[in-house]
């Protein structure tokens, strides 16, 4: 089955591109809220899920033995930018640990963003593995690895004991068994697991409200939630969808981007979790979609989507800095947004 197209970008009188894709959102219990495309494909979820992925660092004990702080636990959630605040809280991280930017196996590469960039080079440094906007993650599991006196180096395999409790996680949370699901790896060098949609939606909503949870697995997703509302900035950083969202929401919503058009968010107060997947991997039309699914559910406020009008209803702009179309919900779409 085809996925629907449902985000389109214009250019003056033309719909210059269009993009298919599916949407899941479901409720705690399992019962559907919105289901638009093929949701029961598997996708690899890639970043979208590290909120899930972040769970034992809590629940094994890791981050009460190692004094993992909320800024740090956020930090083992996100896809950040390689700015300087996360390149020193990871560094800070691993020192505490007896370890260093040497021991991350997810390689190195620059910021994500010019600025950032260019201050590193101002600075004279260089990019490291810190930088990777999975080092956070990766420091994260080097942390469950010496909490559980495992080798900290492979700890990147699929047979490792800290990628196979990540794996028991995702299996719980997600309610499938994953051994038999399609297997690749990510581009930080981790296991990636095929997973449907509307999965991926039921373990958001599980992060949101965990009540059919063991006690451990509840206490681990309250300081999860707790650590990325606090601190937004460290989910991704400077100018990022991601935490433009959680910022204007005031923490209602939980928002996390993975690659390749894979977008998942969790709305604590409503108990619901979001999944989607644009089919060509684009990021424009994955961020445009989910502020769409969002203001479908009425989880925007008016404030904040003030705050994020621009990403809301973005621009497409020539050179000059002028408007000459617009990305937009297609007009096929089966379901509205308030302006």
């Amino acid at each position: 089955m085809d996925n629907p197209i449902l985000v389109e970008v214009t250019r003056g009188a033309l719909v210059e591109s269009r993009h298919r894709a599916a949407v899941a959102v479901t409720d705690a219990h399992g019962r559907v809220v919105l289901s638009v495309g093929n949701v029961g494909r598997p996708v690899y979820p890639r970043s979208a899920i590290k909120p899930i992925q972040a769970l034992p660092l809590i629940e094994t004990g890791a981050a009460e033995t190692f004094g993992v702080t909320e800024a740090e636990i956020a930090l083992a959630c996100s896809s950040h930018n390689g700015e300087v605040a996360h390149v020193d809280i990871v560094t800070a991280w691993l020192r505490r640990l007896g370890l260093s930017v040497g021991d991350l196996e997810c390689g190195a590469s620059l910021p994500a963003t010019e600025a950032a960039q260019r201050a590193l080079f101002a600075s004279g440094g260089r990019a490291t593995a810190a930088h990777d906007n999975c080092s956070g993650k990766h420091a994260g599991f080097l942390t469950v690895a010496k909490r559980l006196g495992a080798p900290t180096r492979g700890y990147v395999g699929y047979a490792h004991p800290v990628q196979q409790r990540v794996l028991g996680v995702l299996e719980q949370m997600t309610e499938l068994d994953l051994g038999e699901a399609p297997r690749g790896t990510d581009g930080c060098g981790i296991p990636v697991i095929g997973i449907p949609l509307g999965n991926l939606a039921l373990a958001m909503a599980r992060l949101a409200y965990p009540h059919d949870q063991p006690e451990a697995r509840q206490a681990a997703c309250v300081r999860v939630r707790r650590a990325m509302a606090a601190h937004p900035f460290l989910v991704a950083g400077t100018g990022r969808f991601c935490t433009r969202v959680i910022e204007a929401s005031g923490g209602r919503v939980l928002a996390k981007t993975g690659a390749e058009g894979v977008y998942c968010a969790a709305l604590p107060e409503a108990g619901l979790g979001i999944a989607l997947k644009i089919d060509d991997g684009t990021r424009r039309a994955a961020e445009l979609l989910t502020g769409a699914v969002l203001g479908h559910l009425g989880a925007l406020d008016a404030a904040a989507r003030t705050a994020l009008a621009d990403a809301l209803h973005p621009a497409i702009l020539s050179r000059a800095g002028l408007p000459v179309g617009e990305i937009r919900l297609a007009a096929g779409a089966p379901f509205d947004v308030p302006a």
